[in-house]
């Protein structure tokens, strides 16, 4: 449902929302916690950067960290830069025009799920899934070696 690019995005903003401080976050240091390519890391946080929710630096204290608090930020905020909104209006099967007037075979079902997905998405912000996992030791790589920090 959610492109690799968009859940690498998500798994970056999450890092980000966990450091302590304001201060910027290496690209280098993000590409090898969180186990993702530094050349794609790299193109992911461009797309957030290029939407407003993060900034960059260059030079050797450089990097990248949110515009705003990360309770400020919803999921479906990054959801939306990286992978668009269509994910929310468009017809599970792709059929163009597919509504209430004309709808497929599956609007009903997806129409329901979809609007409760995105629902989701802007209910829920950074802070709150990083406290989360802080609290509950969760991961946000593959191998489970990611450290809160």
């Amino acid at each position: 449902m959610l492109s690799k690019a968009c859940v690498y995005g998500l798994r970056s903003s999450l890092f980000l929302a966990s450091c302590k401080g304001d201060g910027y976050t290496s690209i280098r240091e993000m590409s090898d916690q969180l186990d993702i390519s530094f050349h794609f890391l790299t193109k992911i946080l461009q797309e957030l950067t290029g939407a407003g929710l993060m900034e960059s630096h260059k030079g050797p204290k450089g990097g990248v960290r949110l515009t705003k608090a990360g309770s400020e930020v919803s999921l479906y905020e990054i959801v939306a830069a990286i992978d668009g909104t269509e994910l929310f209006t468009e017809c599970a099967l792709g059929l163009p025009g597919c509504g209430v007037k004309k709808p497929c075979p599956l609007h009903d079902k997806w129409a329901g799920t979809r609007d409760g997905i995105r629902q989701m998405l802007e209910d829920t912000n950074l802070l709150e899934l990083a406290e989360k996992g802080k609290k509950q030791n969760l991961r946000i790589t593959e191998d489970g070696g990611f450290e809160w920090i």
